[in-house]
Parts: structure tokens; sequence; C-alpha cells
């Protein structure tokens, strides 16, 4: 699936989820809310739930009318796995841990269980994407994609994983980006304006892991905000396939980063809208000096996003 639908979903879902994240405090460590004897909230569930299907039907309406351009046919499956070095596939899994990650510190605040803030909150991880596919698996033009589809649950289980064995978030996916030269090679598939290049240029897109040493040796001197974070990426694909960027003069390699980053849900403020921007906003990797590993050797990035 493209990058271009992985930023709509988020985008739409932090949206719904700022104004009550702007009331109460989120976080990464999620010390969950609920008390006992207490019912849970059953209005702002309700409110939830509501909201959630609002935003998901209007962007399968949208995308019924703007995205898949020729009439849906029979179900097909398509093995896209070699594509764009997989770098569609960190996207995936990206945003469905994002959708994930929100969702459930959202439903933590309706005082159901923790076990079911975690099953919603994954679970949506995966609704959110799964009718999408599904439309692929019946658009001529893509295919079913049972890559898209592993990478999806992949993601909303390194959530599931995390919380329900630590009771926190220890390792973040996050997402950083630069414009490249490569898209003037291919605007049509890369992007023609600024706004489509950072949502369709693989080559200027990196995933990360960051984690703190701090979350893993509760007794260290070291910063619980301060971590450190590998990267992903990847150069010189002018094509989804890699034979074909070759075809075309390039040659594509992968990129791997080490840097520094920064857990803004760790930084200590009791400002309440301030820890609401500091938990969405740490869905993105902040600059930082770092090193490129790849086919070329190492190289120092002074100042990489």
């Amino acid at each position: 699936m493209r990058f271009t639908l992985h930023c709509l979903l988020i985008c739409l879902l932090a949206g719904t989820l700022l104004p009550v994240h702007a009331q109460v405090p989120p976080a990464d460590t999620l010390a969950h809310d609920s008390v006992p004897g207490q019912r849970p909230n059953y209005k702002m569930l309700r409110g939830i739930f509501a909201a959630q299907s609002a935003v998901y039907l209007g962007t399968l309406y949208g995308l019924s009318k703007s995205w898949y351009k020729n009439k849906l046919t029979k179900f097909t499956v398509e093995d896209d796995s070699y594509e764009w070095l997989q770098m569609d596939k960190m996207g995936h899994l990206y945003t469905s841990y994002q959708i994930a990650r929100h969702t459930a510190a959202l439903y933590n605040k309706t005082g159901i269980s923790k076990r079911q803030m975690l099953v919603y909150g994954a679970i949506s991880g995966v609704i959110f994407q799964t009718p999408i596919e599904i439309l692929d698996g019946f658009s001529p033009d893509y295919g079913f994609s049972p890559g898209d589809m592993i990478a999806n649950i992949t993601g909303s289980a390194l959530y599931l994983g995390q919380v329900a064995l630590w009771d926190e978030v220890r390792i973040q996916p996050k997402f950083s980006f630069h414009y490249t030269s490569l898209a003037r090679v291919r605007p049509e598939l890369l992007g023609s304006s600024w706004s489509e290049r950072w949502l369709k240029d693989y080559n200027g897109q990196t995933y990360w892991l960051s984690t703190s040493p701090k979350s893993f040796f509760k007794g260290s001197a070291w910063p619980a905000w301060l971590c450190i974070s590998v990267g992903y990426g990847i150069q010189n694909m002018v094509s989804a396939e890699p034979g074909k960027s070759i075809e075309m003069g390039y040659r594509p390699y992968r990129q791997y980063y080490l840097s520094l980053d920064i857990d803004l849900t760790k930084i200590k403020t009791r400002n309440k809208f301030v820890k609401a921007l500091g938990f969405l906003a740490n869905s993105l990797k902040i600059p930082a000096p770092a090193l490129q590993f790849s086919g070329k050797g190492v190289d120092f990035k002074p100042f990489y996003f």
C-alpha cells in the first residue's frame, strides 16, 4: 500500500484524538485508569467508537472516489514483497503501530479493563487498514498483498506485546523524511510537488526504532528521555522494482543509521496540552547527528532527518 494512505490515516486519527488528549495527560507508560468496582464510562466509549467509525467510513468513501481510478474487478493476490526494498512494508508496520498506540491511549481514559484497552488498540491498528487491503485485492491496479497484511499485524503486535509484557512502550517506531533530487526523475511516481514528495519518495523516508537504555536498566543514570535510535532507508529507487531502477541507470541500495533521539513523553511538564503534543509528536524522529552504513561504507551526517 502507498505511503500516502498511511499518512492520511495517521493525520485523521490524530485529529480525532487531539481534543481528548489535550484534556488528559497521555503517556507511553500507561498507568491504567480503571478503578476496581467502578463502571467504565460508556458514554465516552460510545463517542470514541462513533468518531472512529466516522473517520474510517469517510476515508473509505474518499478512497473509493479518488484512489481507485479503474472499476473494481475480481479479487486477486499480488506478491509485492520485492518492491521498494521493503520500505513500503515498514510504512505499514509504522502506521498500524501508531494507530494502536493512539487508540489504546484514548481507550485507557474510559475506565475499561487493561486487557480490553490493549485488545481494542491492537485491533484498531489492523481494522483501519484491512478493508483497504481488500479493496486493493479487487482493484486491477494493485491486488491483495499478503506482505502488507503481515506488516499491519506486526505493527499492532509490537504495541500490544510491549504493553502486555512491560506495562509500557520501550521500543518506539518513528519516522523522518528529507527531500531528494530523485523525485525529479519520475515526478509522476515519486511526487511532483513538495507536499507529494514527502509522501511518495521512499528514497527520502527513514523508519526508526528508538529506545532509552533507562527503560531496560532502571538503575542506570542514563536520562529516561534520551534514546538510541536505529534507522532503515533506501536510495536510488526510481521504480518500485530494483531491476527497473537498474535498467534506468541507477544502483539501488539499503541504508542503515545509528543516531540519538528524544522520547518526548518522558519530558516532565504539568501542562496537559504540551503533554498531548508530546505524545502526538513522539511518532517522529527528531533531527540529530547520525552514522550512515551502506554498501558505500560509513558516512557521518551532522544533521539528519
